[in-house]
């Protein structure tokens, strides 16, 4: 009984002592601030902001967001974090390896959350995923597991693939050990592998003539800020030149406007061309699950926790997307076991 007692006294305990952290905090406006390529108003930072207030925090009351996005600019974003520290901000939630990484430049105190960070031990972000032990925790987006997964099922749709490339961005930090990750996956499962980096828009249409040159008969795409910006770009080239691609984020497989092969930079207006129909598939972590959780990791720190003392998390959800018209665009035909497994099928 003693025992019982005690287990009840300590969890309690455990309720209180961050209720009684924030009632002493109570009347206090929290700053955040967001470090983004993608402006505030966008549908993945809903969840974002359904996470906070369900943790109790809820914008105009009790936290005030201070936004800051490159809008695709990369080079921007080390005046953006300093302009964050300058307004001394107590978060900064920082999207992806570019933001992560220049906001750890700006500061080793203010505490950062991260979203969707690529292999962020490798990056230098964190010292392990158990014990961060700086002023970076949160979420990591997926793992060696995770790429061989992705290529079983792009090999479960084209049962003929036999040589894969790999697409990815050598400008981004982390990049490259998650490419590698993935042509370790790829020979696991006897596939010939090809790593492609393409470092510009301009790229594209060159890595892609490349590929189907080389017999290259299906493609890995690996996310970046300049591929997602682009990615109806790739969309087009890989129907083009007859190749079938995976991403590892929903968006891969979306239909988006297409793009002129020699606007690099700025999207064309959506009316000036066809839509491109998005890729074939995509699977990898829900987004969605990802900003949500994000919002409970800002909580904690708000709350009194350490970002040196909260593990970063691995993704538990994963969604498999099969795009059908780009599936037919292609001539192929998805077998239905696949079909069935996928959490939504694009007609």
């Amino acid at each position: 009984m003693r025992l019982i007692g005690l287990a009840v006294v300590l969890a309690v305990s455990g309720i209180l002592t961050p209720l009684a952290a924030h009632a002493q905090q109570a009347g206090k406006m929290w700053q955040i601030g967001v470090l983004s390529n993608t402006s505030p108003d966008a549908p993945r930072w809903m969840p974002f902001r359904e996470g906070l207030r369900e943790s109790g925090y809820i914008e105009g009351q009790n936290i005030a967001f201070e936004w800051r996005s490159s809008y695709g600019r990369t080079e921007r974003y080390t005046d953006l974090a300093n302009d964050l520290l300058r307004l001394k901000v107590d978060v900064i939630v920082a999207v992806d390896n570019p933001t992560i990484a220049a906001a750890q430049k700006a500061t080793r105190t203010t505490p950062i959350v991260m979203i969707l960070a690529m292999d962020p031990v490798t990056s230098g972000f964190v010292g392990s995923l158990a014990r961060p032990g700086g002023n970076i925790t949160g979420l990591s987006t997926q793992s060696a597991e995770t790429q061989g997964k992705t290529l079983q099922l792009l090999k479960e749709a084209v049962p003929s693939i036999s040589r894969v490339g790999i697409l990815w961005d050598p400008t981004e930090p982390g990049r490259l050990e998650v490419a590698r990750e993935a042509e370790g996956a790829a020979r696991a499962l006897g596939l010939h592998v090809q790593l492609v980096g393409a470092r510009r828009p301009a790229d594209l249409e060159s890595v892609f003539a490349a590929m189907a040159r080389d017999g290259v008969d299906g493609v890995l795409v690996q996310s970046s800020q300049m591929i997602g910006q682009h990615r109806p770009r790739i969309a087009e080239l890989a129907i083009k030149h007859r190749l079938p691609t995976i991403g590892i984020a929903r968006w891969f497989t979306e239909p988006g406007p297409a793009q002129a092969a020699n606007r690099s930079e700025t999207p064309v207006p959506v009316d000036r061309f066809l839509r491109s129909p998005g890729g074939l598939l995509s699977y990898g972590p829900s987004y969605s699950a990802q900003y949500r959780r994000a919002a409970q990791y800002v909580a904690k720190l708000l709350g009194g926790s350490k970002a040196a003392d909260l593990p970063v998390e691995q993704p538990t959800k994963f969604e498999l997307v099969i795009n059908l018209k780009t599936a037919k665009a292609l001539g192929l035909t998805i077998p239905q076991t696949l079909l069935l497994r996928a959490d939504q099928v694009i007609q």
